[in-house]
């Protein structure tokens, strides 16, 4: 094996995510041949050198695994939690002995989709904006969002000081006001980011209080069946979808890979326009109803 970054031997092998790992090695956690490392520019080759994490030995990587688990309300993604609360790796249970890390994070009021896997380098392609994989989001807001706040959504709202990047948002379906209580919404939302409670947080800039939130599909991958809690392995050709993601164009919004059934009120970050019709020159306009003849 060649020489590669620290932080993607750790990653590779499954002990953290890059920017896990990262930490790791600015804490002074990891040695290669008994020095310890804190650069994170540092390389070493895993088949010769001896890298260790906090005085453990890295071994060779075991296969990769790729899990798909439906994630309930009411679970936390981390191994061990300081409040107690249930997380997805008491789920997991036995079945799983590979040491897999979740790509990405869903709150603990929040559901759906999560891949966990040992396989750093595609775990890092899903979750970072520069791969191109997309997450699909379905959320419940308080009150329904006028055309102009989904506009805003679309565009981009500041969440602490940083704008978030462009997104396409869908009002799918509405529930009317009853015995004085406003009505609520169902939005779609397509995002190429995730930052941490991005959607609760993008809500919230534009007066809308979520009550749900689930996630639907990353990628290519859906799977409406898979029950709350439930897990399973990717199939070779979920696979094959996942890492032949690439990088959207620059400038292109995301677009969902269907139209949904009832209402719907569509914006994406840069809505396509009709080129407008070219005005002859002046004096040379033809007569109304008439076409001009063109000489070859």
């Amino acid at each position: 094996m060649t020489a590669e970054r620290l932080q993607k031997i750790l990653a590779t092998a499954g002990v953290a995510s890059r920017r896990a790992a990262e930490e790791m090695i600015l804490e002074g956690r990891v040695t290669v041949n008994g020095t310890v490392v804190t650069e994170l520019g540092t390389k070493a080759d895993p088949a010769v050198d001896h890298v260790k994490v906090d005085g453990k030995r890295l071994r060779t990587p075991p296969a990769h695994r790729y899990i798909l688990m439906n994630k309930p309300r009411g679970v936390v993604v981390t191994r061990d939690d300081p409040q107690h609360r249930p997380t997805v790796y008491v789920l997991l249970g036995t079945r799983v002995s590979e040491p897999v890390m979740p790509v990405g994070r869903l709150d603990f009021d929040s559901e759906g989709l999560l891949l966990l896997t040992n396989d750093g380098a595609l775990a890092h392609r899903i979750a970072h904006p520069s791969g191109g994989c997309q997450k699909v989001y379905e959320v419940k807001v308080a009150g329904v969002p006028t055309p102009a706040k989904i506009a805003r959504l679309a565009r981009g709202v500041l969440i602490d000081d940083v704008r978030t990047a462009p997104a396409t948002v869908e009002l799918i379906d509405t529930t009317p006001e009853k015995d004085g209580i406003g009505g609520n919404a169902w939005l779609r939302v397509i995002l190429g980011e995730g930052r941490s409670r991005q959607v609760r947080k993008m809500m919230e800039a534009v007066g809308h209080k979520v009550s749900k939130l689930r996630r639907v599909a990353i990628g290519p991958i859906r799977d409406p069946k898979l029950p709350p809690g439930g897990f399973r392995d990717l199939s070779p050709g979920e696979l094959v979808a996942l890492r032949a993601i690439r990088p959207p164009a620059k400038g292109r919004a995301a677009r969902p890979a269907s139209s949904p059934k009832g209402p719907v009120t569509r914006t994406d970050a840069r809505p396509e326009r009709r080129p407008e019709p070219r005005k002859p020159p002046a004096g040379r306009s033809p007569a109304p109803g008439r076409r001009r003849e063109v000489r070859r």
